[in-house]
């Protein structure tokens, strides 16, 4: 696991923001979103992405790419469409998807 944010990209991109509530028994859901971090990152435009969960059990998790194409490719994709569905019927007690184009990206990193 990184404790580094991704970089900041060259704007515009696309961010998805996934915010979720974990249910009691996620057994498997690791191994599941193993596999799907080798499909999206096969996808031409995906850019990469952070995630965390807090304590009491809210995760969020951003993902980067290039253009709406490439989201619309990975949001397509049918290995992630059936994982998506088991995500609801097993794995998640609610989310939230947002989507936004940015604008303005930069950052900062304390020279060592």
């Amino acid at each position: 696991m990184t404790t580094q944010p991704v970089a900041a990209f060259e704007p515009p991109y696309v961010m998805a923001v996934f915010s979720s509530v974990r249910t009691a028994d996620d057994t498997g859901l690791d191994e599941l979103n193993d596999r799907m971090e080798e499909i999206v990152q096969a996808i031409p435009g995906y850019l990469g992405y952070e995630s965390a969960r807090n304590p009491e059990g809210l995760g969020i998790t951003v993902a980067y790419f290039r253009d709406h194409e490439s989201l619309t490719a990975w949001r397509e994709n049918l290995e992630h469409q059936a994982a998506m569905r088991k995500g609801r019927a097993e794995w998640y007690e609610s989310y939230t998807l947002h989507v936004a184009t940015v604008e303005r990206s930069h950052g900062f990193v304390r020279n060592a």
